[in-house]
């Protein structure tokens, strides 16, 4: 099911990557049914379509995957590479800023 939320289209139980909750594309963001009430993780992945709208796709593409692939020739594994990505860390901060202004 597709519905418009906050800015940008929600796909729940659309296509995302194993390991994975979610995943981000654009305005679209695609979560797993079990994870569809998780605010946390709703607010993370808000937090990525407003950084593909301020970087662009390009822009996006090219520092998210530059941070990772940077990282794993740095000797990360891919766990610890994924949480260390710029971006991931910003819209873990964001995520976490919307959980507390929730939560009070």
């Amino acid at each position: 099911m597709i519905s418009r939320r906050d800015g940008h289209l929600l796909w729940v139980g659309g296509p995302v990557p194993p390991g994975a909750d979610a995943i981000t594309l654009g305005p679209l963001v695609s979560v797993r049914r079990a994870c569809a009430g998780d605010d946390h993780l709703l607010a993370h992945e808000a937090a990525h379509v407003e950084q593909w709208r301020r970087l662009g796709v390009f822009g996006f593409l090219r520092r998210y995957v530059g941070a990772y692939c940077w990282l794993r020739v740095r000797g990360y594994g891919h766990w610890a590479a994924y949480r260390r990505i710029p971006l991931e860390v910003e819209a873990e901060w964001a995520a976490r800023r919307g959980d507390r202004t929730n939560s009070t």
